[in-house]
């Protein structure tokens, strides 16, 4: 396994993602020669919840209707300014609140 600590945030994540969504799919989407593995997205019951990607700075996770969704615990902190997606951007050493994590991918799953 890598050390670098994006492929092993996004390895917390999806575990996250599995645990909080037992009915997820993850598929990777979006295939191109700059990024022949795609994006890794997760949906529930066809419906997008959100995507994960990793930049030299940072893994973003990025929901496709966060801007309807309550966020009680501020975790989204990218992309406010849209009026349908919300994101969180994770940088190294970042501490991901798992419980607030939890909520909102289940408030995402339910709007769906």
């Amino acid at each position: 396994m890598s050390d670098d600590w994006r492929v092993l945030r996004m390895a917390e994540i999806r575990a996250m993602i599995l645990a909080a969504l037992p009915t997820a799919v993850e598929e990777r989407k979006w295939k191109k020669p700059s990024n022949p593995a795609g994006v890794p997205t997760w949906s529930v019951d066809g419906q997008l919840i959100c995507t994960g990607e990793t930049y030299r700075d940072k893994v973003k996770l990025t929901f496709a209707h966060g801007a309807a969704l309550a966020d009680p615990a501020g975790l989204f902190n990218a992309s406010l300014d849209g009026n349908q997606r919300r994101a969180i951007d994770l940088h190294e050493g970042d501490r991901l609140d798992a419980t607030a994590f939890e909520a909102l991918l289940q408030a995402a799953a339910a709007r769906a």
